[in-house]
């Protein structure tokens, strides 16, 4: 039987280190486990899983429900899945994490890093592209994002180092004796 599988479910603005985190979080469990972690990053899976979704609301839930599938058949067979995903809406994060809890545990992690942060920051210049109108329905400009309510740890990157998020987060299967 293998040991229990779990998915640690990064939401947050575009900027607000959802990737950056993921991939410390996977180096640092990579040192610590014997099992396998897998990253569903939301640029990675909108290119090779969902290049036929644009960014209507309908096509952005879809999107995050065809993460949450994958998130659960890691999360089944023992492994962790870390998924840096903006995810906007609740309603999406909250289908991801009802499938997930069906085979595992499911940690909902908002990377809660300030929007004037996330927009200074601006790695891939879309703020920018937004403000002047080359993109609608960006998310935190004109589209919204739906922040969670409860979830179990909230990660300002602003305030955090990469190593103290990490340990925020990892605190959390800790307690619950998965790691």
């Amino acid at each position: 039987m293998p040991a229990s599988g779990f998915t640690l479910f990064l939401t947050g603005l575009p900027g607000a280190g959802k990737s950056t985190v993921a991939a410390a979080l996977q180096k640092h469990l990579e040192r610590e486990c014997v099992r396998s972690s897998t990253i569903l990053d939301g640029d990675v899976v909108r290119e090779m899983l969902s290049s036929g979704l644009t960014f209507t609301r309908a096509d952005r839930e879809l999107n995050v429900r065809r993460i949450g599938y994958v998130a659960t058949e890691v999360t089944r067979h023992g492994g962790i899945c870390i998924c840096a995903v903006i995810a906007p809406y609740r309603g999406a994060r909250e289908d991801a994490r009802e499938r997930v809890r069906r085979v595992g545990h499911f940690y909902e992690i908002h990377m809660s890093t300030p929007p004037q942060v996330c927009e200074a920051r601006d790695p891939k210049g879309l703020y920018r592209r937004a403000r002047r109108g080359e993109i609608k329905g960006f998310t935190g400009v004109d589209d919204p994002y739906e922040a969670p309510l409860s979830p179990q740890a909230s990660i300002d990157t602003s305030r955090l180092t990469v190593d103290e998020a990490v340990h925020c987060i990892l605190r959390l299967p800790r307690l619950d004796g998965l790691l």
